[in-house]
Formats: structure tokens, C-alpha cells, sequence
């Protein structure tokens, strides 16, 4: 997993004005007073997204990172060989784009080949990315092994209209960083990928909404496969979302705000199980 330097992350809900001058409750990301106070945040986010997703089970592979706003050309990624729900902002490493792993660094500075492959790839390629997740999850990898995108199935699914692509190279572990670099050519400005035979990427303008559409595509690959699975059972075919009819659906849920929004709530939950969220006094 993965962020950026972008103003559009945070769960503080702040006063926002309406198109009419209205105040509105509606929650905005934060802002911060210093370069610093937002690194802090981006790694308490980002250590928080990956306890998210060891919560869901998805703590197979190699996650993701986050863009260092103080050293842009530089990101932040867990650790190699500790557990998701263990990993607190201390331990996040900052590496750039040849692999050196920098003093800001946590202690435990062992770096995954793959995720550093993977994830140079997609920061060099998309400076429009603040955070990028890419796992193992059980249901993404089996549906990555029929070789296909996704079908508009359900109103979730829009999520991902024309907004996710199916990469085929599969060339066992990522190792190499022109490999990384063909799957950031691969997703292009797209913002979710179905790696073949291997799993799930999904990359945005900020964690929560990564946090978010990850967990969405995991979820659109299980109800596939559990309708296929059905429908070959019945003899019958999946019902598909008419093309104008998940546009139109997409433009409702497919947007990265959407995503920023929706993440909320995860992370919120996290919070009130762990009693602990960040602190933004300067």
C-alpha cells in the first residue's frame, strides 16, 4: 500500500461550504500546519490501512505505500515478513526509486523485492497516486486465474466500469522493476488492476479510498465467482448491467471521493476497536 503527497486524505469532519454558501457537515480531508505533521499523519494512516486489511485476511502479499511528502521521490512500505495487524508507523520503511532504504526509516529495514518492484513501478508512472495496495486475497487471485475483467454484475461492481484492467504476463514473483514498470503501463489512468494468475492492484488520490475499492474489488471477484458458479449449477447465465446503465452507476460510486468517503468508515471502526486515532494537536 501506498500515498502521496495529496490534500485529499483524513476522516476530520470539518465544516465544507455548499455550491449555494451553505455550511455543510459533510466531513473534508484535513490540512496541515507543516510538511512534517503531514508525514505523521500519512504513516499513522497508512500503518492503520494495513492493520485494516490484516483484519480482512488479506495479509498475503506484498501491500502497498504511500509518497513521502518531504521527499517526494521517495515512498513508504511495510516492512518484510511482519504481520499486518502488527505494523504501527515506526516500522514503515522510506525508500527510493533504486531501492535504498533511507534514515527515516523503522528498525526492522528488510525490504520485499516484490513490493519494491511493484511499487517504484506504479510511483514512477503516476505521480497522480498517493496511495497503492496490492495483495494476495483469496477470492481476487482465484478470479485472476479465469484471465478476464470483471462483469457488471451488481451496482458495486460499476465501481469498477471501464475503470480496472486485466494484466496476463504473469512471470512468477516480481522481482525485476521493468516488470513493475509493465504493470504501471498496464493500469494506465485506470485505477484498479486484475493481475493474471496472481492478484489484486488498486491505486488512487488517497488511502481510505484505496482501503475502500480494494476491499470493493475483493468483493465484486467473490460475488462472480459465487454467480458463475450458480449459474453453471442452474444452468442458466448471469444477468449483466447494461453498459449505459453501469455508467451512469460509476459516475454515483466510481469516483475517488466516493472512495475517500465510503473508506471512512473503516477506518473509524479500527479506531473505536483500538481506542487510538491521530493526534492533530501541532
Amino acid at each position: 500500500m501506498a500515498s502521496t503527497d495529496s490534500p485529499q486524505h483524513g476522516d476530520v469532519p470539518k465544516v465544507a461550504i455548499t455550491e449555494e454558501g451553505k455550511a455543510s457537515s459533510f466531513p473534508v480531508p484535513p490540512t496541515f500546519a507543516s510538511k512534517q505533521k503531514e508525514r505523521e499523519y500519512l504513516k499513522f494512516r497508512l500503518a492503520q490501512a494495513f492493520r485494516i486489511f490484516g483484519n480482512f485476511g488479506y495479509n498475503e502479499g506484498v501491500a502497498g505505500h504511500i509518497t513521502d511528502p518531504i521527499k517526494p521521490d521517495c515512498f513508504w512500505v511495510n516492512p518484510f515478513g511482519l504481520h499486518f495487524r502488527l505494523i504501527q508507523p515506526s516500522d514503515l520503511l522510506l525508500v527510493d526509486h533504486l531501492g535504498n532504504i533511507q534514515e527515516e526509516s523503522g528498525p526492522r529495514r528488510l525490504l520485499s523485492g516484490a513490493a519494491f518492484a511493484i511499487h517504484s513501478g506504479l510511483h514512477t508512472a503516476r505521480s497522480d497516486i498517493l496511495c497503492a495496495a496490492h495483495t494476495h486475497s483469496i477470492h481476487g487471485k482465484a478470479f485472476s486465474a479465469l484471465g478476464r475483467e470483471l462483469d457488471m454484475l451488481t451496482q458495486d461492481a460499476c465501481a469498477f466500469y471501464n475503470d480496472h484492467v486485466l494484466y496476463r504476463q504473469f512471470k512468477g514473483v516480481v522481482l525485476d522493476k521493468e516488470e513493475g514498470k509493465h504493470i504501471a503501463e498496464a493500469l494506465g489512468n485506470k485505477k484498479a488492476a486484475i493481475l493474471q494468475n496472481h492478484g489484486l492492484i488498486v491505486a488512487t488520490d488517497s488511502i481510505e479510498a484505496t482501503v475502500f475499492f480494494f476491499i470493493a474489488l475483493e468483493k465484486a471477484c467473490q460475488v462472480q465467482l459465487m454467480a458463475d458458479a450458480a449459474a453453471a449449477g442452474t444452468g442458466s447465465v448471469t444477468v449483466k448491467i447494461s453498459p449505459e446503465e453501469a455508467l451512469a452507476t460509476y459516475k454515483s460510486n466510481g469516483y475517488n471521493a466516493a472512495g475517500w468517503f465510503q473508506g471512512l468508515t473503516e477506518f473509524g471502526l479500527l479506531e473505536a476497536q483500538e481506542g487510538k486515532s491521530f493526534e492533530f494537536q501541532e
